[in-house]
């Protein structure tokens, strides 16, 4: 279905995305591009807080009560001649106007309804029933090429391809993603996902600043990113927040989901920096430790470094580790009470090691690799 079709119904992932948004002044267009756009809210050339509050309510009216272009335009122009805003790209014509409006209207619109969809998608209950993203071309008015030989491309639910080619792609771009499991998959004549395909990239130079980009081949530049990627990355950020005051048991699902998302593919991979929650704290091994928090936190530092010195650790292994310190042999060494020791053996054994930062506020998960030995190392005392 168009996306167009959807704009009447619109859903609250939808609109909080846009009301999430900052207002940001900019003096031409391109200041702010690529991602920067979840978090800000700009129109090229309006510099002033109440004109830019305005046009912002004008989209805002658009997008959670489905106004119409036509309306849009008329709430547009009352807005520029109450504000006195004049200069603007596009003011000189009716074409001119009529092409300025609609790039707002429908690339708030457009992008507002990607990051939900995004958001929605990458639920790990909607990934785990419907682990399959579709790309669907929908753009019947002068189409893209490009984008014609993406329909009916399958990846797995959030993979590294739809970083820079989640639609839109570019001004216009009404592509989109469906979901999939197994059976719609089926339908479509296919065994399994396809392979994402590598068309090449180019290099765009942008005009006023010189700055030069490569841009993958069939998107438009500044298009080369998943709208609200990042949103849900700061969302996720806050619910870390939250998780160091909830119960232990609430702390436990709530990282395990995470853990099962897609994001957690994008932690692992390299392409989010900062922490990921990767399991809670058993009961005994909290007390020992005494952490504020019950949450494990992996650094992307951390993990690069251990994948580095044991590559054959992949992400699975990674999604034991909940597993790994509720029914592994734990030990204590002696020299460092902040710090535990772990293995469990089901036809192989792992070692890893966790530890209390010494503001004991928080626990790290250190490392995580294959032993040849099931002994623990000297000295260490057994709590479990």
């Amino acid at each position: 279905m168009p996306i167009s079709a959807e704009f009447r119904r619109p859903f609250p992932e939808q609109v909080a995305f846009f009301r999430n948004k900052l207002n940001l002044p900019t003096t031409r267009s391109g200041q702010i591009t690529r991602d920067q756009n979840d978090a800000a809210f700009v129109v090229a050339g309006a510099t002033k807080a109440d004109l830019l509050a305005d046009l912002r309510g004008a989209v805002d009216d658009a997008i959670s009560n489905g106004q119409s272009l036509g309306e849009f335009r008329r709430q547009f122009n009352e807005i520029v001649s109450k504000r006195g805003w004049t200069g603007w790209t596009g003011e000189g014509s009716k074409a001119g106007r009529a092409w300025r409006t609609r790039l707002i209207y429908k690339t708030n619109l457009d992008t507002s309804y990607a990051a939900g969809r995004w958001q929605q998608m990458t639920d790990p209950d909607v990934v785990r029933l419907r682990p399959y993203w579709r790309y669907v071309h929908n753009t019947i008015e002068n189409p893209r090429v490009q984008h014609q030989r993406w329909d009916n491309l399958v990846l797995p639910a959030g993979h590294p391809w739809f970083n820079a080619h989640y639609p839109p792609n570019g001004f216009g771009c009404n592509c989109g993603v469906e979901t999939l499991n197994e059976r719609g998959l089926r339908r479509l004549g296919k065994d399994g996902p396809d392979t994402a395909p590598n068309d090449g990239t180019y290099e765009h130079v942008d005009n006023t600043t010189g700055e030069v980009v490569t841009v993958p081949n069939g998107v438009q530049p500044g298009w080369d990113y998943a709208p609200g990627q990042t949103a849900t990355e700061r969302a996720i950020a806050a619910r870390l927040n939250r998780l160091d005051s909830v119960e232990a048991a609430i702390a436990r699902e709530n990282v395990a989901q995470l853990v099962e998302a897609p994001l957690f593919n994008r932690f692992f991979n390299g392409e989010m920096r900062g922490e990921f929650p990767v399991a809670v704290v058993p009961p005994v091994e909290r007390q020992v430790l005494g952490a504020e928090s019950p949450v494990v936190l992996l650094s992307q530092q951390s993990l690069t470094a251990h994948r580095a010195r044991h590559p054959e650790i992949g992400i699975n292994d990674y999604r034991r580790v909940q597993q790994l310190l509720d029914d592994g042999e734990v030990y204590r060494m002696p020299n460092d009470p902040g710090r535990l020791i772990y293995l469990i053996i089901e036809g192989v054994t792992y070692r890893a090691a966790l530890k209390r930062t010494e503001d004991g506020k928080k626990n790290y998960f250190l490392t995580l690799f294959k032993s040849r030995t099931d002994q623990p190392p000297p000295g260490a005392e057994r709590l479990r």
